[in-house]
């Protein structure tokens, strides 16, 4: 199937500026799914799948292969279609959803949202070839709606987490900060180079090199009991609770005074010997409250689109959404450098 240019320019809140190929077409008017028995078209979902496909293609070509689009990627049964397609579903539920809820957060379309909305919409149309407009489901109207609801997510979501509780204490975000050498015990390098695994006695040996470079670190700190011994020394970050580090490492650190340094820390595949730098460190503590208050956010907004969600009558006609099939239809994302059309196959039937 030939594939053919489109060059997408769309309101830059909303959506960015891209260039996609493809070919095909839809039932625009079918409805595909109703929200408190209002329709939801065909086209506007067609189109949020192809931009959505068209964003995906690349990536999940060259990590899954050309077939990415029918194989089933995760062995549950489903392909990469299904999944995909749920997810936009899911989105565009979300979209319509939050339409539904605009006055509870005072939220509206400025009008001069609405002219830049209406303008991108009618740049794209004009920017690209009937075949290509085709390929994307793309009408004026259609371009206009979809851009809408993304502008009214945008600010709905802004909206909602305004609400969120940025507070966080230094002792909500505490992060710490620690230097370690980290010592495998299953494998190890060998004269030349290549990586073999430990034998009983040599464990044995590991084992007593290791408390004794332990002794060495409490006695004559971390550094240069490291240089001595010819290892590594790394650094990391700890909170009260850090699934990112070991579990007996973490129990030990906090147990710890700053400058002080652990015995040795048996795990599954290693040792480690850790001294704790600080038990505030102030860059680490600010970016884990940045991180707790962004997960606050994300955390509102999540559980009031849940809760509208559950308390809309959502109906999806599966029969209309199955007409839309990424192996019949390619749609690739391509170089805005390129001007001309080509003849190279995107995807076929």
């Amino acid at each position: 199937m030939n594939s053919r240019k489109i060059t997408a320019l769309l309101l830059s809140s909303a959506m960015a500026l891209s260039v996609l190929t493809g070919c095909g077409g839809v039932n625009k008017d079918k409805t595909v799914a109703t929200l408190n028995g209002e329709p939801v078209k065909l086209g506007v979902a067609n189109f949020a799948a192809r931009f959505g496909q068209a964003g995906a293609d690349d990536f999940y070509t060259a990590y899954f292969g050309k077939n990415v689009w029918t194989s089933d990627l995760y062995g549950n049964g489903t392909t990469g279609q299904d999944n995909f397609k749920d997810s936009v579903m899911d989105s565009l539920e979300d979209m319509y959803v939050l339409q539904l809820h605009m006055d509870e957060y005072n939220v509206s379309i400025t009008d001069d949202e609405k002219a830049a909305i209406t303008a991108a919409a009618a740049q794209l149309m004009e920017d690209n070839s009937k075949d290509a407009i085709n390929a994307l489901g793309a009408t004026q109207e259609i371009v206009e709606e979809y851009l809408t609801l993304e502008t009214i997510q945008s600010k709905m979501k802004a909206a909602i987490v305004a609400g969120a509780d940025t507070n966080v204490t230094d002792e909500e975000a505490k992060t710490g900060a620690y230097s370690y050498v980290g010592i495998s015990k299953t494998t190890h390098q060998d004269e030349s180079g290549n990586t073999v695994d430990y034998t009983d006695e040599e464990k044995e040996e590991l084992a007593a090199k290791v408390a004794d470079f332990a002794k060495a670190a409490k006695e004559d700190g971390l550094d240069a009991a490291a240089e001595d011994a010819g290892y590594t020394v790394s650094t990391g970050t700890f909170t009260q609770e850090d699934d990112s580090v070991d579990d007996n490492l973490l129990a030990a650190l906090k147990n710890l005074k700053e400058g002080e340094v652990t015995d040795v820390i048996e795990a599954d595949n290693g040792y480690y010997v850790a001294k704790v730098v600080s038990l505030l460190d102030r860059d680490a503590t600010d970016t884990k409250k940045e991180s707790i208050v962004s997960q606050r956010k994300s955390d509102q907004y999540q559980s009031i689109c849940k809760k509208w969600k559950k308390k809309t009558d959502i109906k999806v006609h599966k029969k209309v959404w199955n007409t839309i099939s990424f192996a019949d239809q390619g749609v690739t994302v391509k170089s805005t450098t390129e001007d001309t059309d080509t003849s190279s196959d995107s995807s076929s039937k």
